[in-house]
């Protein structure tokens, strides 16, 4: 066997996987979760917002 011919089998095993790795798809809600989340923390809303206000003109 010659290089050439083993370039050639490669690439045909290649495209062969690919199309079939195509075919499959993708599952976009494989991993989808429902639930809640909850934060606790000793900081008020209010301050919160003015430190973000802050951020924002430091900018």
């Amino acid at each position: 066997m010659g290089f050439g011919s083993y370039d050639e089998s490669e690439q045909e095993r290649q495209q062969s996987n690919d199309d079939e790795d195509e075919s499959e798809g993708v599952a976009a809600h494989e991993h989808e979760h429902e639930g809640t989340v909850t934060v606790e923390s000793d900081v008020s809303t209010d301050a919160l917002i003015d430190r973000l206000g802050e951020m924002k003109d430091e900018e």
